[in-house]
């Protein structure tokens, strides 16, 4: 159901379109509620392609970007080049250093009950296993409440496998990211994990864990099907037994960068509004879901808004972050770097996909009550009925995204543009996270929420 055809694509960024949803989208522009300004952007980012040409160079020319990669610094200075070409201003690179994790070669056999390959993906900042084979056999626990009945008595010597239905992302990750460090506490010699995934197609999903105090054992991922039918082969009184051999290991940090860009603001330039996604991805597939289209989103809408006769109040700069993936490095960094020398007003992030734009959420810092934040809405109304025009809700509490999360604990509020993410989970961290999932009129149409969001923001009149 994902697979689109991706034609007419050669256009150039400032070429239009003529498909029947950009004629919707742009005709019902004649609402007098909307702001002429707003329905004006909403017309760019419709007639553009700009996005979809960017995000092709970038997954099928540059293709994955893991941090400490050749292909992340590939990317960054792309990305540089690709925002001067832009117009935008001051284009640079803010030097941060990142973990390097290489995977190398893994694989995973499975011995009893029967004999076959299995396909895997070794999880993010795991460790390998030492130029040999681990063998041994499995026990299947469906929560760390189960893992803790077991103990040590039914867990030592074993590799563990946390065969956990998906949830929320937030819950459900919790096995990927502790699941090691909890088995290898009651003696276990590796881990494997359900993807955390609704949906599977024989894929793994890979993803980053996260090590404590305990002895570090490697860890992967198996795909949905293999984690239920070894449920099914123990609650059977099956043995199970595998083999799992994983080259994985971490180097010195690397050097990256956040690339950065400005439209700068005319009456305050000082106060900063950030745009942005993370410019890495997991080393396999392209990085096209997560998070390429966040990336470009950013990209196009700030070469639309540098376009527009009069520039914004305050200066919109786009923040393409580097390590978001297994270390968030890149938020962390900008926000250390700018937290003594910089005054962020507001941070908007996009990090889910291409999905149809559903609604902004806002996070707020800790200093600002729901009812201060009263003023933003009010002042956001114009904002509010352009996005409608797209499809989407108002407003709404909730989650703003990993790296504007370090610039909310500063004082700055944060947003998210939410979208649709039913065909982004299936593909998170796989081989599948290519171009072709990408729907390029729902790309048009995020770009479009980004901008109108960035612009209302930089032009928010609070007084």
């Amino acid at each position: 159901m994902w697979i689109l055809l991706l034609t007419a694509l050669a256009c150039t960024p400032e070429e239009s379109t003529s498909t029947s949803e950009s004629e919707a989208a742009t005709s019902s522009l004649q609402d007098p509620q909307v702001d002429p300004e707003l329905s004006n952007i909403i017309k760019l980012a419709m007639n553009s392609d700009g996005a979809m040409a960017k995000l092709i160079e970038l997954c099928d020319d540059i293709g994955p970007r893991l941090s400490g990669s050749s292909n992340l610094e590939q990317a960054t200075i792309w990305a540089k080049a690709k925002l001067t070409a832009d117009g935008l201003d001051n284009a640079r690179h803010q030097k941060v250093l990142v973990p390097h994790w290489e995977r190398g070669e893994e694989s995973l056999q499975l011995l009893h009950p029967r004999k076959s390959s299995l396909p895997m993906l070794g999880l993010g900042m795991s460790v390998g296993t030492n130029g040999r084979p681990i063998q041994g056999e499995v026990v299947v626990v469906s929560s760390f409440d189960e893992l803790d009945q077991l103990g040590t008595a039914g867990v030592n010597g074993k590799i563990v496998l946390y065969n956990v239905p998906f949830t929320t992302y937030g819950e459900t990750v919790r096995y990927r990211s502790q699941g090691a460090d909890k088995a290898s506490a009651y003696g276990a010699k590796a881990a494997l994990v359900r993807s955390v995934s609704p949906v599977s197609l024989s894929t793994p999903h890979t993803g980053a864990l996260g090590y404590g105090d305990e002895r570090k054992i490697p860890a992967a991922a198996i795909t949905i099907e293999d984690a239920e039918r070894f449920a099914r082969w123990q609650k059977r009184g099956q043995k199970i037994e595998v083999s799992l051999q994983m080259e994985a290991q971490m180097f010195p940090d690397a050097p990256s960068a956040n690339v950065i860009a400005e439209i700068i603001g005319s009456e305050r330039p000082n106060e900063i509004v950030v745009i942005g996604g993370h410019l890495d991805s997991w080393d396999v597939g392209q990085g096209a879901q997560d998070d390429g289209a966040g990336v470009v989103i950013s990209m196009e809408a700030a070469r639309i808004l540098a376009t527009l006769p009069k520039a914004p109040m305050r200066t919109i700069r786009v923040v393409l972050f580097t390590n978001e993936e297994n270390g968030l490095r890149g938020g962390k960094g900008y926000a250390e770097k700018v937290a003594d020398t910089e005054q962020h007003f507001a941070a908007i992030e996009a990090d889910i996909g291409a999905g149809v734009p559903q609604y902004f959420s806002y996070k707020l810092p800790e200093e600002m009550s729901e009812s201060d934040f009263e003023r933003w809405k009010k002042a956001l109304g114009k904002a509010e009925r352009a996005v409608a025009e797209l499809g989407m809700e108002e407003t709404q509490p909730g989650y703003a995204g990993a790296d504007v999360g370090p610039l909310i604990k500063q004082g700055v509020v944060g947003f998210g543009l939410r979208m649709d993410s039913s065909t982004y989970w299936p593909i998170h961290h796989t081989h599948a996270d290519t171009i072709d999932k990408i729907d390029p009129e729902l790309l048009r149409k995020n770009t479009a929420a980004m901008a109108i969001w960035a612009w209302s923001l930089a032009n928010l009149q609070l007084d």
